[in-house]
């Protein structure tokens, strides 16, 4: 079994974010981090190769720092990882981001590729199925568990009033949610072995790839403003600790929330 697992670099969650002058997001001035979504991806990716057998590799598009994220996930139990970094690719958009995934997924020999829900960076998740549709192939989202056996991969989708069953046949894409699993820690034996691992770098001329079409450049979306939120509450403080119970159930009834 041959598994690709994508992988986005994040600016750290934690981190207050800024926008440059042509607002998009400042990833220069945070640090970077294994997309939060995607640890369960790879988890999941490292867990069937560990059930199946075969090789799994990882796939990420991002700037040359983006390595120290790529090492950790192969302390984690990746095997090789393809890194996609070349300047012309700084403003991607979804679509942009796309083609060159699926270029360079057709350099590499999969059964399945596997994705996290989406990047806490957009939240958009929508990358799967873009890739799945310029490789001609089937998307599984959103699973809440995968089995791969008999040729096909066969995933649950959850949702409020039980859960979906799909499947599709192999080769196929699948994008994975947080309640699939929980991503392990790299072990002292992992990170040591993580920094012999392979990892082959890509430009765009490797995938025949345009620069013009990428990039700011190739952008079909623009960012025309953008403001922080702002919410405005206003408190209510209740003292009467032996009627504070009838007081919250009051207060979600006359909002219909029970």
């Amino acid at each position: 079994m041959n598994i690709v697992v994508c992988m986005k670099e994040t600016p750290d969650t934690t981190a207050e974010k800024r926008f440059t002058a042509d607002l998009r997001l400042d990833r220069a001035a945070v640090a970077g981090v294994i997309n939060p979504y995607d640890e369960y991806g790879i988890e999941e990716a490292i867990a069937q190769k560990e059930k199946l057998g075969g090789e799994l590799t990882l796939l990420c598009m991002g700037p040359a720092r983006a390595e120290e994220s790529i090492r950790k996930a192969m302390a984690m139990g990746v095997d090789k990882a393809v890194l996609i970094s070349d300047p012309a690719l700084e403003g991607s958009d979804l679509i942009a981001t796309a083609r060159v995934l699926a270029a360079a997924l057709q350099k590499l020999t999969f059964d399945i590729v596997i994705f996290g829900q989406a990047s806490t960076d957009s939240n958009a998740g929508m990358i799967v199925t873009a890739v799945a549709e310029l490789l001609g192939l089937p998307a599984l989202t959103w699973a809440s568990k995968l089995t791969i056996e008999g040729g096909k991969a066969t995933i649950k989708r959850s949702h409020e009033t039980g859960y979906d069953v799909v499947e599709a046949p192999l080769p196929c894409v699948v994008s994975v949610t947080q309640v699939i699993n929980e991503p392990r820690y790299p072990s002292l034996k992992g990170i040591m072995q993580a920094k012999r691992k392979e990892l082959t770098s890509y430009k765009l001329a490797d995938l025949g790839i345009d620069a013009s079409s990428v990039g700011s450049a190739g952008a079909g979306s623009k960012v025309e403003a953008a403001n922080r939120v702002t919410l405005t509450r206003t408190p209510e403080i209740f003292k009467d600790a032996d009627r504070a119970a009838l007081y919250i159930a009051d207060y979600l009834e006359k909002r219909k929330l029970i």
